[in-house]
């Protein structure tokens, strides 16, 4: 894997989110990851990638009506077969940690990469998706002056429970070294 000069990863699937902005001046120094899954438990689909389009057709589940209007997105989603797509490029800011705060820093997005798993804190993830991640978390190590990999629940204790307590740290970490 390898990042362009503008921030794509080549080799992934780039759906281009609205929502994202001009990152501040600084450098980007955390990864968060996140897990998500449209309807709440249920996996593939194109919900997620409608979510991060602002095309999700709220009438289409009756939980879409309680995210409706939304404005949110990640850098990475990987879904639980491995694909990998892109929705903003690391060079800018994706609207993915809300409210946040990081070794007492609030803001996260301003400094963090978003990689959302499709998944939910009820089951394991797969083995194609820590492939995918520990790949992807090596190729922007080799890029970044990252100093530190989270949780969302981390950040936003009390608010968020993502990637929740079936994600494996010990199994990701362990593949990094």
């Amino acid at each position: 894997m390898r990042l362009t000069e503008q921030g794509w990863l080549v080799g992934a699937e780039h759906v281009h989110s609205p929502n994202c902005d001009d990152r501040p001046d600084g450098e980007i120094t955390l990864l968060v990851i996140h897990n998500i899954s449209l309807p709440p438990g249920q996996f593939g689909g194109d919900a997620v990638q409608r979510l991060f389009t602002n095309t999700l057709d709220v009438g289409a589940h009756p939980y879409y009506q309680t995210i409706a209007g939304l404005k949110v997105s990640a850098h990475f989603f990987i879904r639980r077969d491995g694909q990998l797509i892109q929705f903003v490029s690391c060079a800018q800011r994706a609207w993915h940690a809300g409210a946040s705060c990081w070794q007492g820093e609030d803001r996260c997005n301003d400094y963090s990469i978003g990689i959302e798993l499709e998944g939910s804190d009820f089951v394991p993830f797969t083995d194609a998706q820590y492939a995918v991640l520990q790949r992807l978390t090596l190729t922007l190590r080799s890029r970044y002056a990252l100093r530190g990999i989270a949780g969302h629940r981390d950040i936003a204790p009390g608010r968020k429970t993502d990637p929740g307590s079936y994600f494996d740290w010990l199994r990701y970490l362990t593949g990094l070294s």
